[in-house]
């Protein structure tokens, strides 16, 4: 059958046309698949044995962290997804990466992923145990402490023992961004008399390099056993020190 000139054009352009598109969608399937991808399962057998661990942990909180492992990542705009069949969830991440991770039986059953809109050999995901931080910005000596020993004990709990068999409580670190301004960390003893400590620059966390915030650090050592710690705005995290 003959086909005219206009028939022709048409068919012509329906090709190119179809052929643009399936080049968009390989495009956009590459971009996707070069994200950094986690699998769930993996990533829920590190974080569920904080939910079983049965000893005291009132003091503490865990999280999971997205941690660059490049300089040329930025925080901005980083998103977390746990995406699977029934499943799509955007967990919240704090400025220090950290989200609290759903146990999800469903997202488990599926073999759901947890996906970072990052190339996947710039970022990696560590569970992160911390002490909590307080609204009212009064930290008795006595809880910090308490918080550090419970930290060791879970780290030496679920993760490797004799990396922490050795390991003390030393103190431990108030992180804030590192344009924060004003920042007044006070050590008060129990004659209501106050000091205020130094202000440094470092990872918020031990394993933590590539990004910088503003830290005070308190060591147990260099303050009596009673008092208070007070701060004017809430940290990022409390870090526990350990040597």
């Amino acid at each position: 059958m003959a086909i005219n000139r206009r028939s022709l054009f048409a068919l012509i352009l329906l090709l190119v046309a179809g052929g643009v598109n399936a080049q968009t969608t390989e495009v956009e399937s590459k971009a996707s698949h070069d994200d950094a991808w986690f699998s769930y399962r993996d990533v829920y057998q590190s974080m569920v044995g904080f939910e079983k661990y049965g000893k005291p942990k009132q003091f503490i909180q865990h999280h999971l962290q997205v941690i660059p492992t490049n300089k040329s990542v930025s925080m901005e705009g980083l998103r977390l997804t746990l995406t699977g069949k029934s499943t799509h969830l955007n967990l919240p991440l704090d400025p220090l990466g950290r989200a609290v991770f759903p146990l999800l039986k469903a997202a488990y059953d599926e073999k759901a992923e947890l996906q970072i809109n990052r190339p996947s050999d710039m970022v990696k995901l560590e569970p992160r145990v911390s002490i909590q931080t307080r609204a009212d910005g009064i930290y008795e000596i006595s809880d910090l402490r308490s918080g550090c020993d419970q930290a060791l004990q879970y780290l030496r709990y679920v993760a490797d023992y004799f990396q922490y068999r050795n390991k003390q409580c030393v103190g431990v670190k108030f992180s804030y961004p590192k344009d924060a301004r004003d920042i007044a960390v006070i050590f008060r003893n129990v004659g209501n008399v106050q000091t205020q400590l130094s202000i440094s620059e470092g990872d918020a966390f031990s394993t933590e390099t590539i990004n910088s915030f503003k830290l005070v650090v308190v060591r147990f050592s260099d303050w009596p056993d009673k008092g208070q710690i007070t701060t004017n705005s809430a940290p990022l995290a409390i870090a526990a020190i350990f040597e």
